[in-house]
This record gives C-alpha cells, sequence and structure tokens, in this order.
C-alpha cells in the first residue's frame, strides 16, 4: 500500500487548493487487495484532468476494497465513490454515465499471456484463433473480456476474485491467462518465480475502460472531460501515457508477435465508441512507441 500512496500523493498534492472550503471532493475506489496496481496510471490521470478542469478538486480514496461491479454499483447509487476507470460495456454506460475517451488509449485490448513458468514452449507455434480456441484461458467472473473471448469461440474459465486466478493458473485450472500490458508487468514482478509472459503472440481487441460517474453528475462528467482534451492538446497526456508505458511497451516487442484480431461484440453502437479518434487509441502498427517525449 506504501508503494501506491508514494506514486499517487505527487498528483493529488495538485489539486488540492489552498481555501479549502472551494475545494470539491472526488471519491475514488480503493484497490481490491493491496498489491494490486492497477489502478496507479488512471488514478494519476484523474488527478491530472482534475487540475486542468478549472475546477479545484481534492481526491479522497474510499475507505473499503470493491472490484470492478461494486464499483458501478456504488457510482449507479450515488454512495461510496464518485468515479471510477470502469471497463466499457453497453450495459455499464446505460446504468452510468461514461467520459468517452479511453482512459489506457485502448491497452485493455492488447494483451498478451501470463502462463506457468517452464510452458513456453507449448505456445510456441500459437499463431492464430483456431489455435487460441484450443486453450484453456482465465479471467474474472464478470469482466467484459470474459464476454469478449467466449464471443470469439475461446472456452474461459472464470474465476470469482482477483488474487484467485492466479492460484488457478498455477493449479493449472487453466493454462493461458490474458493480461492487458498496463497491468501485466506489475502482476509478474510479485510472482516471476512462478509465471512468465507467453513471447509468442498478443491478442488485440478494441477496448479500454472509461472515466465513468454517477448519470446525475454531469457536472463532474463535464470536468473531467474538459481536463482530459486539454490534457490531449497541451501533450501532458502523452507524458503520462509514455512516462507508466512506454518502457512497458517496448518490453513486450509487439512487433515481434503474432497479433491475433478478436472481435468485440461489446462495443456501444454508433459514435458513443470514439473510434473516430484514433489519436486516442494506441496501436502499434501506425503508433511506434517512441522515445521519451521532450
Amino acid at each position: 500500500m506504501a508503494v501506491l500512496t508514494r506514486l499517487c500523493a505527487g498528483l493529488w498534492l495538485a489539486v488540492v487548493v489552498q481555501a479549502a472550503a472551494a475545494v470539491e471532493v472526488v471519491r475514488i475506489p480503493r484497490p481490491e487487495v493491496q498489491e494490486d496496481r492497477r489502478s496507479v496510471y488512471a488514478d494519476q490521470l484523474l488527478a491530472l484532468a482534475l487540475a486542468r478542469s478549472g475546477t479545484e478538486y481534492r481526491i479522497e480514496q474510499a475507505d473499503v476494497t470493491m472490484n470492478q461491479e461494486r464499483q458501478a454499483l456504488e457510482l449507479e447509487a450515488g454512495r461510496l465513490i464518485d468515479v471510477a476507470p470502469i471497463p466499457a460495456s453497453p450495459e455499464r454506460e446505460a446504468r452510468l454515465l461514461a467520459i468517452r475517451i479511453p482512459v489506457n488509449r485502448g491497452m485493455l485490448g492488447w494483451r498478451v499471456g501470463l502462463i506457468r513458468r517452464g510452458d513456453q514452449a507449448r505456445f510456441a507455434s500459437l499463431n492464430s484463433l483456431q489455435q487460441l480456441q484450443q486453450l484453456r484461458v482465465g479471467q474474472g467472473q464478470g469482466w467484459p473480456d470474459t464476454e469478449i473471448l467466449r464471443a470469439n469461440g475461446v472456452p474461459v474459465v472464470a474465476g470469482s476474485a482477483y488474487l484467485a486466478l492466479f492460484n488457478m493458473l498455477q493449479g493449472e485450472r487453466f493454462d493461458y491467462f490474458p493480461r492487458g500490458l498496463t497491468e501485466v508487468w506489475d502482476e509478474l514482478q510479485e510472482r516471476s518465480d512462478r509465471f512468465e509472459v507467453e513471447s509468442n503472440v498478443v491478442l488485440h481487441y478494441p477496448y479500454d475502460a472509461y472515466f465513468m460517474v454517477n448519470r446525475k453528475a454531469t457536472k463532474l462528467a463535464a470536468d473531467i472531460e474538459r481536463g482530459l482534451n486539454q490534457a490531449i492538446a497541451d501533450g501532458s497526456f502523452d507524458k503520462l501515457f509514455e512516462r507508466y508505458f512506454g518502457e512497458r511497451l517496448r518490453r513486450a516487442r509487439l512487433h515481434e508477435r503474432v497479433v491475433i484480431d478478436l472481435t468485440n461484440p461489446l462495443l456501444t453502437p454508433g459514435t458513443a465508441t470514439p473510434a473516430e479518434r484514433p489519436e486516442l487509441w494506441y496501436d502499434f502498427r501506425r503508433w511506434p512507441t517512441k522515445a521519451k517525449p521532450k
């Protein structure tokens, strides 16, 4: 927890103002488990957006931990949190108000496999959806990725809790655990004695998380959207993305991997999914990872 606190403290302080009476408090989720660092970048991005929104905010973390669906339930009820970076689906976007700028630039839809250490040779010839459909793949129960994979004919073994999935992989309940490039290296760091990243394939489907709020929180939504667009325009969004993910992308060697493209049946129809703004979506085939921005 100390790592998360140190990482978040810097930018959080940037949105705290001297006149406390004028500050609007924004509550965000507490990670599902203490060692879970998946939300650190999103928390930093939210702080950046709020700092550029034109309104003074202070970010506070909820007292209780919660998974994706609990976050959606709390936002919908207007209870413990005010905003969260939630993986998109039509059902969630109907219940909540989504700021449709992909938080991770679509990185949740670029997935490499976490596998048991020593299993690398088993996947050396994996290069097609048909071969992927012969594997036992693990995902979380209720995660949109689970539905996406199943819609592409991939058999999924679903686990009810985040940490349990690593135990299920170790226990051979499944053989391949697709992880986003934004999260896999942190997860491997804690478990490198048991697991490794499969080196041959990357799965891809258009998919990401949006910041979501209660449907009545229109001012907060407008402020976040304004701040994100300002950060995109002034380059600070790019710099934050590069700082967190540039080296991880280079480490993944995507240009050396076979890309297995999957369809995503969960995309919101029409213009709701911002496909018309390609600059918001990472794709190494048209946007190679660059050196650190100046």
